[in-house]
Protein backbone atom coordinates (compact mmCIF):
# COMPACT_ATOMS: atom_id res chain seq x y z
CA UNK A 1 0.00 0.00 0.00
CA UNK A 2 1.11 3.56 -0.79
CA UNK A 3 -0.05 6.31 1.56
CA UNK A 4 0.28 9.96 0.57
CA UNK A 5 -0.39 12.41 3.39
CA UNK A 6 -0.53 16.23 3.29
CA UNK A 7 2.02 16.34 0.45
CA UNK A 8 3.40 19.78 -0.46
CA UNK A 9 5.89 20.70 -3.17
CA UNK A 10 6.94 24.09 -4.52
CA UNK A 11 9.29 25.12 -7.30
CA UNK A 12 10.29 28.66 -6.49
CA UNK A 13 7.07 30.64 -6.07
CA UNK A 14 5.03 27.94 -7.83
CA UNK A 15 3.25 25.92 -5.12
CA UNK A 16 2.35 22.81 -7.15
CA UNK A 17 1.22 20.28 -4.54
CA UNK A 18 -0.84 21.85 -1.77
CA UNK A 19 -1.68 19.05 0.62
CA UNK A 20 -2.31 15.90 -1.41
CA UNK A 21 -3.91 13.00 0.47
CA UNK A 22 -4.31 9.69 -1.33
CA UNK A 23 -4.15 5.95 -0.58
CA UNK A 24 -3.23 3.51 -3.36
CA UNK A 25 -4.30 -0.05 -2.65
CA UNK A 26 -2.22 -2.93 -3.96
CA UNK A 27 -3.76 -4.59 -7.01
CA UNK A 28 -5.97 -1.72 -8.09
CA UNK A 29 -5.83 0.33 -11.27
CA UNK A 30 -5.87 4.02 -10.30
CA UNK A 31 -6.24 6.88 -12.79
CA UNK A 32 -5.04 10.32 -11.71
CA UNK A 33 -6.69 13.02 -13.81
CA UNK A 34 -6.76 16.79 -13.91
CA UNK A 35 -5.88 19.81 -16.03
CA UNK A 36 -2.39 20.30 -17.42
CA UNK A 37 -0.11 21.78 -14.78
CA UNK A 38 -2.20 20.64 -11.82
CA UNK A 39 0.63 18.48 -10.42
CA UNK A 40 -0.15 14.98 -11.70
CA UNK A 41 3.34 14.18 -12.98
CA UNK A 42 4.94 15.86 -9.95
CA UNK A 43 2.89 13.58 -7.71
CA UNK A 44 3.98 10.55 -9.73
CA UNK A 45 7.65 11.48 -9.28
CA UNK A 46 7.16 11.70 -5.50
CA UNK A 47 5.80 8.15 -5.45
CA UNK A 48 9.07 6.78 -6.85
CA UNK A 49 11.27 9.27 -4.96
CA UNK A 50 12.44 11.16 -8.04
CA UNK A 51 11.29 14.18 -6.03
CA UNK A 52 11.03 14.67 -2.27
CA UNK A 53 8.31 16.72 -0.51
CA UNK A 54 8.66 20.10 1.17
CA UNK A 55 6.10 18.90 3.70
CA UNK A 56 4.03 15.79 4.30
CA UNK A 57 5.16 12.33 3.18
CA UNK A 58 4.75 9.35 0.91
CA UNK A 59 4.73 6.05 2.78
CA UNK A 60 5.49 2.75 1.02
CA UNK A 61 4.66 -0.48 2.86
CA UNK A 62 4.64 1.41 6.14
CA UNK A 63 7.94 3.28 5.58
CA UNK A 64 8.22 7.02 4.89
CA UNK A 65 10.13 7.24 1.62
CA UNK A 66 12.18 10.37 2.29
CA UNK A 67 13.46 8.80 5.53
CA UNK A 68 14.84 5.73 3.73
CA UNK A 69 18.55 5.17 3.26
CA UNK A 70 20.03 5.22 -0.24
CA UNK A 71 20.09 1.40 -0.28
CA UNK A 72 16.46 1.20 0.88
CA UNK A 73 15.41 3.65 -1.85
CA UNK A 74 17.25 1.55 -4.39
CA UNK A 75 15.41 -1.59 -3.25
CA UNK A 76 12.06 0.21 -3.22
CA UNK A 77 12.47 1.59 -6.74
CA UNK A 78 13.09 -1.94 -8.05
CA UNK A 79 9.45 -2.67 -7.24
CA UNK A 80 8.34 0.02 -9.73
CA UNK A 81 8.20 0.18 -13.51
CA UNK A 82 7.79 3.61 -15.11
CA UNK A 83 6.39 4.28 -18.59
CA UNK A 84 7.42 7.83 -19.44
CA UNK A 85 5.20 10.08 -21.53
CA UNK A 86 7.47 10.01 -24.58
CA UNK A 87 8.63 6.40 -23.96
CA UNK A 88 12.14 7.86 -23.27
CA UNK A 89 13.99 5.39 -25.47
CA UNK A 90 17.66 5.90 -26.28
CA UNK A 91 17.91 6.55 -30.03
CA UNK A 92 21.43 5.16 -30.30
CA UNK A 93 20.40 1.81 -28.82
CA UNK A 94 18.44 -1.02 -30.39
CA UNK A 95 15.07 -2.08 -28.97
CA UNK A 96 16.76 -5.04 -27.28
CA UNK A 97 19.39 -2.81 -25.68
CA UNK A 98 16.75 -0.33 -24.48
CA UNK A 99 14.61 -3.01 -22.87
CA UNK A 100 17.56 -4.81 -21.30
CA UNK A 101 19.06 -1.68 -19.74
CA UNK A 102 17.44 -2.05 -16.27
CA UNK A 103 18.67 -5.65 -16.08
CA UNK A 104 22.18 -4.78 -17.23
CA UNK A 105 22.36 -2.03 -14.60
CA UNK A 106 20.82 -3.90 -11.65
CA UNK A 107 21.01 -7.66 -12.24
CA UNK A 108 24.74 -8.24 -12.53
CA UNK A 109 24.37 -11.99 -11.91
CA UNK A 110 22.40 -12.57 -15.13
CA UNK A 111 24.22 -13.85 -18.21
CA UNK A 112 23.74 -12.27 -21.65
CA UNK A 113 21.65 -15.23 -22.78
CA UNK A 114 19.42 -14.97 -19.70
CA UNK A 115 18.91 -11.24 -20.27
CA UNK A 116 18.12 -11.84 -23.94
CA UNK A 117 15.48 -14.43 -23.01
CA UNK A 118 13.81 -12.09 -20.49
CA UNK A 119 13.78 -9.24 -23.02
CA UNK A 120 12.16 -11.47 -25.64
CA UNK A 121 9.52 -12.57 -23.11
CA UNK A 122 8.63 -8.95 -22.23
CA UNK A 123 8.49 -7.86 -25.86
CA UNK A 124 6.21 -10.81 -26.56
CA UNK A 125 4.05 -9.81 -23.58
CA UNK A 126 3.42 -6.36 -25.11
CA UNK A 127 2.74 -7.82 -28.54
CA UNK A 128 6.10 -7.16 -30.20
CA UNK A 129 8.13 -10.03 -31.63
CA UNK A 130 11.32 -10.05 -33.65
CA UNK A 131 11.99 -6.30 -33.45
CA UNK A 132 14.93 -6.44 -31.04
CA UNK A 133 17.48 -5.28 -33.62
CA UNK A 134 15.48 -2.22 -34.74
CA UNK A 135 16.26 1.31 -33.59
CA UNK A 136 13.57 3.60 -32.09
CA UNK A 137 13.59 5.74 -35.26
CA UNK A 138 12.25 2.71 -37.16
CA UNK A 139 9.20 2.37 -34.86
CA UNK A 140 5.77 3.97 -34.87
CA UNK A 141 4.61 5.99 -31.88
CA UNK A 142 2.51 3.11 -30.61
CA UNK A 143 5.39 0.66 -30.94
CA UNK A 144 7.68 3.01 -29.01
CA UNK A 145 5.13 3.09 -26.17
CA UNK A 146 5.04 -0.70 -26.15
CA UNK A 147 8.83 -0.94 -26.07
CA UNK A 148 8.85 1.55 -23.19
CA UNK A 149 6.31 -0.63 -21.41
CA UNK A 150 8.40 -3.77 -22.03
CA UNK A 151 11.34 -1.98 -20.40
CA UNK A 152 9.13 -1.01 -17.45
CA UNK A 153 8.15 -4.67 -17.05
CA UNK A 154 11.58 -6.22 -17.44
CA UNK A 155 12.37 -6.30 -13.69
CA UNK A 156 8.95 -7.82 -12.82
CA UNK A 157 7.70 -4.78 -10.85
CA UNK A 158 4.82 -4.81 -8.39
CA UNK A 159 3.73 -1.34 -9.50
CA UNK A 160 3.65 0.26 -12.95
CA UNK A 161 3.39 4.04 -13.27
CA UNK A 162 2.08 5.35 -16.59
CA UNK A 163 2.64 9.02 -17.43
CA UNK A 164 0.14 9.97 -20.16
CA UNK A 165 0.37 6.57 -21.90
CA UNK A 166 -1.93 7.49 -24.83
CA UNK A 167 -0.67 11.03 -25.53
CA UNK A 168 0.17 11.53 -29.20
CA UNK A 169 -1.49 8.30 -30.33
CA UNK A 170 -4.44 7.93 -32.68
CA UNK A 171 -7.71 6.53 -31.23
CA UNK A 172 -7.10 3.00 -32.50
CA UNK A 173 -3.61 2.82 -30.98
CA UNK A 174 -4.85 4.48 -27.78
CA UNK A 175 -7.44 1.71 -27.42
CA UNK A 176 -4.71 -0.88 -28.02
CA UNK A 177 -2.57 0.60 -25.23
CA UNK A 178 -5.60 0.66 -22.91
CA UNK A 179 -6.30 -2.99 -23.69
CA UNK A 180 -2.67 -3.82 -22.99
CA UNK A 181 -2.79 -2.09 -19.59
CA UNK A 182 -5.90 -4.08 -18.66
CA UNK A 183 -4.39 -7.32 -19.93
CA UNK A 184 -1.21 -6.79 -17.91
CA UNK A 185 -3.24 -6.13 -14.75
CA UNK A 186 -4.93 -9.49 -15.22
CA UNK A 187 -1.86 -11.48 -16.35
CA UNK A 188 0.75 -10.31 -13.86
CA UNK A 189 -1.39 -8.76 -11.08
CA UNK A 190 0.42 -5.43 -10.92
CA UNK A 191 -0.83 -2.23 -9.34
CA UNK A 192 -1.29 0.38 -12.06
CA UNK A 193 -1.14 4.15 -11.53
CA UNK A 194 -2.11 6.00 -14.70
CA UNK A 195 -1.68 9.76 -15.03
CA UNK A 196 -3.86 10.91 -17.92
CA UNK A 197 -6.26 13.52 -19.23
CA UNK A 198 -7.75 11.01 -21.68
CA UNK A 199 -11.24 10.28 -20.38
CA UNK A 200 -11.67 7.36 -22.78
CA UNK A 201 -8.66 5.69 -21.15
CA UNK A 202 -10.07 6.46 -17.71
CA UNK A 203 -13.30 4.69 -18.64
CA UNK A 204 -11.41 1.73 -20.11
CA UNK A 205 -8.77 0.99 -17.47
CA UNK A 206 -9.51 2.56 -14.08
CA UNK A 207 -10.93 0.82 -11.02
CA UNK A 208 -10.67 4.10 -9.11
CA UNK A 209 -10.21 7.72 -10.14
CA UNK A 210 -8.49 10.55 -8.28
CA UNK A 211 -8.98 14.03 -9.75
CA UNK A 212 -6.49 16.76 -8.92
CA UNK A 213 -7.44 20.43 -8.77
CA UNK A 214 -5.52 23.37 -7.31
CA UNK A 215 -2.76 21.07 -6.05
CA UNK A 216 -5.05 18.75 -4.07
CA UNK A 217 -7.11 15.63 -4.59
CA UNK A 218 -10.51 17.11 -5.43
CA UNK A 219 -12.40 13.87 -6.08
CA UNK A 220 -11.99 10.15 -5.44
CA UNK A 221 -14.37 7.50 -6.67
CA UNK A 222 -15.50 5.34 -9.58
CA UNK A 223 -15.94 6.38 -13.19
CA UNK A 224 -19.71 6.35 -12.78
CA UNK A 225 -19.52 8.58 -9.72
CA UNK A 226 -17.27 11.00 -11.61
CA UNK A 227 -19.49 11.22 -14.69
CA UNK A 228 -22.68 11.58 -12.66
CA UNK A 229 -21.29 14.23 -10.31
CA UNK A 230 -23.07 17.58 -10.31
CA UNK A 231 -19.93 19.39 -9.17
CA UNK A 232 -19.20 22.28 -11.55
CA UNK A 233 -15.39 21.82 -11.49
CA UNK A 234 -15.74 18.14 -12.37
CA UNK A 235 -18.30 18.73 -15.10
CA UNK A 236 -16.21 21.51 -16.65
CA UNK A 237 -13.18 19.19 -16.80
CA UNK A 238 -15.22 16.36 -18.35
CA UNK A 239 -16.76 18.67 -20.97
CA UNK A 240 -13.40 20.20 -21.90
CA UNK A 241 -12.01 16.70 -22.29
CA UNK A 242 -14.50 16.23 -25.13
CA UNK A 243 -16.26 13.37 -23.38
Amino acid sequence: MIEIKNLHKSFGVNHVLRGVNLDIIQGESLAIIGRSGCGKSVLLKHIVALLFPDDGFVKFNGRIIHEMTTQELYEMRRKFGFLFQGAALFDSMTVEENVSLPLVETQKHLSKSEIKKIVEEKLDLVGLKNIGKLKPAELSGGMKKRVGLARALVTNPEYILYDEPTTGLDPVMSDAIDDLIKELNQKISVTSIIVTHDMFSVKNVADKIAMMHDGKIYFQGSYEELINSNDSVIQKFIQRSGF
